[in-house]
């Protein structure tokens, strides 16, 4: 016998009922914008009654923040992948990839992401110098240090610098409906990291203290 609907939606396991629940908010705040998409829009468009909604979220803040949080670890998988294709020992490759990785998740969901992280109350100031994706990128770079394939006094100072420059350039930019132009921007991120991590320091002579070579 074939279960009605309605049974088949209160049968459902409550984490399916949740990514129900964000699936539709993320949509319609893409459609309709954040401040104008209410408790009663989400829970229609997932299918689901308003009482529903109280069992997973106290507030839309709160859905707000499940997909800030949902956004950021899809884009660290996402960009973990993409890092493991590249040779171990090709450290290079696994340092632009990884730029370029993040670039592109931004840049496929420039919309939503703009949406979930300008809304208020905004994400805190911490997120901005410590978050799973610079922890990873973090880690690049020390591995990187320890394997001799570039050479930094602080690695994660480096993650935050690298990690925010390509925010903003990605946050900026509104030339991503133009692939040529899309390109340029990820070629020239490549061209930047690779500078910033890549360039042999020099020593001054007078100081005895470190600077990056031109």
């Amino acid at each position: 016998m074939t279960k009605s609907p309605a049974k088949s939606q209160r049968t459902r396991p409550p984490e399916e009922r949740r990514r129900q629940l964000m699936t539709a908010a993320g949509r319609l705040f893409v459609e309709k914008g954040v401040e104008t998409t209410s408790i009663e829009d989400i829970t229609s468009g997932a299918g689901v009654s308003k009482g529903s909604f109280y069992l997973h979220f106290s507030s839309k803040m709160e859905v707000i923040e499940a997909l800030r949080n949902d956004f950021v670890e899809n884009l660290l998988g996402f960009v973990k992948a993409e890092v493991e294709r590249e040779r171990d020992e090709d450290w290079s490759a696994r340092l632009t990839t990884w730029v370029t990785a993040c670039a592109v998740g931004y840049l496929q969901a420039t919309r939503l992401h703009h949406l979930l992280f300008s809304t208020a109350p905004a994400p805190s100031r911490e997120g901005l110098t410590r978050n799973v994706l610079i922890d990873d990128l973090t880690d690049l770079l020390e591995t990187g240090c320890r394997n001799q394939a570039w050479h930094l006094e602080d690695p994660a100072f480096t993650s935050v610098f690298l990690f925010n420059a390509l925010h903003a350039v990605v946050d900026r930019d509104d030339r991503i409906d133009c692939l040529k132009e899309r390109d340029a921007l990820l070629s020239n991120l490549r061209l930047h990291a690779r500078r910033l991590v890549l360039t042999q320091p020099m020593v001054d002579p007078e100081t005895g203290a470190n600077h990056r070579s031109s």
